[in-house]
């Protein structure tokens, strides 16, 4: 007969766009915002065994934000990079956080000195991971404020937003050398990349937490950034766990300098609300209708059990 097959094409033609809404529900979105009087260039890794972001480099102006959307389970960093130069066909450097002399970095990490965000997203219910890591360096302040929380648990903003570079050890500092940097401190080095010690990079005899202790300069990046890693085992005060539907990512978050945009992207969304500083806990109501709950994987399972079993005992009824 003609009609089961259409009515059982139907329900699965159903079944499957469920399937790909609660998959595309599932996924985070990164708002990245550039705050700074300037333009940066972010640019974004992928953990091993996870795809590449929409983008792994681009140019965004002052005032300007973009969103890049995830596959589930994504694990990566992503980072700003400053004072860039770039041909026609993507090839230049950067004077801070480069990956290998190209616009879209395409599988290199950045540079350092360099602040990371870095995040590894939860599969299913799972909690998300995330931290901004200043174990390779700093160049520029940053916030990581998660929105639209799945549950009822509350979630942290984290972040650098002192600028360090400012009270930097002169034994840290990198200072520019284009046109328009010259003479200004412009990232802050690591104590492991600017001794290369074990000491300090927490290798040979000193590769774990009893032996790596807090340095002085490791001090200074703590008493600056409380909530970001200061050195390889700084884990306790400094990884978050979460569940949250979109990351913002704020560069420059306190300043006040914005620049209008010259339209290479298309206009920012409304700005963050204010936050509180060192930093304010953020609950949000789960009841938006734009997040799909972890707990609807139940419900969306026993939806695909009751297809299966109409398709199998009712339509050769008909």
């Amino acid at each position: 007969m003609i009609m089961p097959k259409i009515v059982s094409w139907k329900l699965t033609s159903s079944f499957f766009v469920l399937f790909t809404l609660l998959t595309c529900s599932l996924s985070s979105i990164f708002t990245i915002t550039n705050n700074c009087p300037y333009a940066i260039w972010p640019g974004t890794l992928a953990g091993a065994g996870t795809p590449a972001l929409p983008s792994t480099g681009f140019q965004l102006d002052s005032g300007q934000a973009v969103k890049l959307t995830s596959a589930p389970g994504w694990s990566g960093r992503i980072w700003a990079r400053t004072g860039c130069t770039f041909d026609a066909t993507g090839i230049g450097k950067c004077q801070t956080g480069d990956c290998g002399g190209r616009l879209e970095c395409d599988g290199n990490g950045a540079a350092p000195p360099t602040s990371l965000f870095e995040i590894t997203i939860g599969q299913g219910d799972q909690q998300d991971y995330y931290d901004v890591s200043m174990v390779d360096g700093y160049n520029l302040p940053m916030l990581v404020l998660p929105r639209g929380v799945y549950g009822k648990s509350a979630c942290n903003a984290t972040g650098c937003v002192t600028d360090i570079n400012r009270g930097c050890p002169k034994e840290l500092q990198v200072v520019g050398d284009d046109i328009g940097y010259q003479g200004s401190v412009i990232g802050c080095k690591s104590a492991c990349e600017a001794f290369g010690s074990d000491q300090y990079c927490c290798s040979g005899q000193f590769a774990n937490p009893t032996t790596c202790q807090p340095s002085y300069y490791s001090t200074i990046f703590k008493k600056a950034c409380p909530r970001a890693y200061s050195y390889a085992f700084d884990d306790g005060t400094s990884t978050f766990t979460c569940k949250a539907y979109e990351y913002d990512i704020i560069f420059c978050p306190t300043s006040n300098k914005i620049t209008k945009p010259n339209g290479a992207f298309p206009p920012p969304p409304p700005p963050p609300p204010s936050i509180g500083f060192p930093y304010e806990r953020v609950q949000q109501d789960s009841s938006s209708s734009s997040v799909i709950l972890p707990f609807q994987v139940s419900i969306f399972l026993l939806v695909a059990t009751i297809f299966s079993v109409f398709i199998e005992k009712i339509l050769p009824m008909i």
